[in-house]
């Protein structure tokens, strides 16, 4: 998550907030904000991610534990005094972990936003339009939210640039993974 630094420090704190007072339950408790990850080989692959942030260095604001005892939960978790090349903020963790980086510049952000092996989703919140389709733009992503987040149709296809992926889920697009096209050249000879 790259934040600007005028809202960087202001950001963090709302956050903390919010992360500390989110629910992680069960996922079929209709009160639940966050439930348990899939298996407990991902558990292990996320809490690594966390140590891997903390032995390289990286703080960590909230979160980073085990939620209960039972179960594959994961407290929301939030790195800072972080830099764009330590493991957390290169790598796809698929867990409630956020690395939150700052930035000055739109030509910085993008530079950096796109300096990396992956591309599934990114999200620009902003209350200039202009400044969103730029980004919109320049971003390596394969879907780009703007002032949401991981809002999905089933006529729009969804999937990755880079290494997050070939082909695309859901709407027209996904139709094609499901066809195989042959081109069929004839030469049309009278009397034959």
């Amino acid at each position: 998550m790259f934040l600007h630094e005028d809202i960087y420090d202001k950001f963090i704190e709302k956050f903390k907030e919010k992360a500390a007072s989110m629910k992680v339950t069960d996922g079929f408790d209709p009160t639940c904000e966050l439930g348990p990850l899939v298996d407990k080989l991902q558990f292990d692959r996320v809490m690594g991610f966390i140590e891997t942030g903390k032995k390289e260095g990286a703080t960590v604001e909230t979160g980073g534990t085990q939620v209960g005892t039972e179960g594959y939960f994961v407290s929301p978790t939030l790195f800072t005094g972080l830099n764009d090349n330590m493991t957390v903020a290169r790598e796809e963790i698929f867990g409630p972990v956020v690395c939150a980086l700052k930035f000055k510049t739109e030509e910085e952000v993008i530079l950096r936003a796109n300096d990396t092996p992956y591309g599934l989703g990114a999200a620009v919140h902003t209350k200039d339009i202009r400044l969103a389709a730029r980004m919109v733009n320049a971003i390596e992503s394969g879907t780009v939210w703007v002032n949401c987040y991981n809002v999905f149709m089933d006529q729009l296809p969804f999937g990755g640039y880079k290494q997050s992926g070939i082909g695309r889920e859901m709407g027209e697009y996904a139709l094609r993974e499901y066809t195989q096209i042959k081109t069929v050249i004839s030469s049309i000879i009278d009397g034959v």
